[in-house]
């Protein structure tokens, strides 16, 4: 059986459909068979960040509807034969789909992937309930600022309202710079805020962006970087293996220099 997660925020913009890609993308370079659910119905950006919106012709929708089967559906990725996505529809609204839906789509997937990631619509309205409902675990994104960690406090009470007791936190958009001048929430009183375990943090690199835009997660690139490598460690921990935390605080070019010439080993 797939092991179905939920990654969720409660705010949005906080870099939630990224990490979706990016960590999926890392997920699948393990040598793990990874199914990307994109959930926001209605917008649908998974399909962008990943390079794969020219090649999408049939939706969840489809899928529900009966017009096509969950394998037409799904777009592989030629770069990572692992990676599959099964796009949201853009011509629909999050009210077209129910919760047991969400649960149909992910039994057809469930013998076919070791893992399901269900990328959530931002909020804690229907999109939310609908991308929860299928999930055995979840991870919530956040970034450093208040308005942040108090959806994803609230959030973390409404997956455990609903049985989900496997929660992990990610923290991104890390700039150490502005911690030690007291501009920006650390991570430790982030984690006594949330009392959630940490499974990584992201530090905030317009490298990010660039590869965004590109739609190539940046896992992807020859040239290691410290959030690809951060992404990287991310998905090692969650298949339970015990990864030291970088030290962004104490990340000067020469430890960077360091980190990446151990991570091309």
């Amino acid at each position: 059986m797939s092991r179905v997660v939920v990654i969720t925020s409660g705010k949005g913009g906080v870099g939630k459909t990224t990490i979706t890609a990016n960590l999926g993308s890392a997920i699948a370079r393990l040598g793990y068979k990874i199914a990307l659910v994109d959930a926001d119905f209605g917008l649908r950006n998974l399909d962008l960040l990943l390079g794969l919106e020219q090649r999408v012709v049939y939706t969840a929708i489809d899928v529900l509807s009966g017009e096509c089967s969950i394998d037409k559906a799904l777009v592989k990725d030629k770069r990572q034969p692992n990676l599959m996505l099964l796009p949201a529809a853009q011509n629909r609204t999050k009210e077209a789909i129910s919760p047991e839906d969400m649960k149909k789509l992910v039994a057809d997937l469930d013998k076919q992937f070791d893992f399901i990631f269900i990328d959530s619509p931002a909020g804690i309205e229907m999109g939310f309930r609908n991308a929860i409902c299928p999930a055995q675990e979840a991870i919530i994104v956040t970034t450093p600022e208040m308005a942040a960690v108090r959806d994803a406090d609230r959030v973390v009470g409404l997956l455990e309202s609903e049985d989900i007791k496997k929660i992990h936190l990610i923290v991104n958009r890390i700039k150490p710079k502005m911690i030690q001048l007291n501009q920006m929430i650390g991570v430790e009183d982030i984690l006594d805020l949330l009392v959630v375990p940490l499974l990584g943090i992201v530090p905030d690199d317009e490298r990010i962006i660039i590869s965004t835009n590109k739609g190539e997660p940046l896992v992807l690139e020859e040239t290691p970087s410290l959030p690809g490598l951060a992404f990287t460690n991310i998905a090692q921990r969650l298949n339970g293996k015990e990864i030291p935390f970088l030290d962004f605080m104490a990340a000067d070019d020469n430890l960077i220099t360091r980190l990446l010439s151990i991570f091309k080993k």
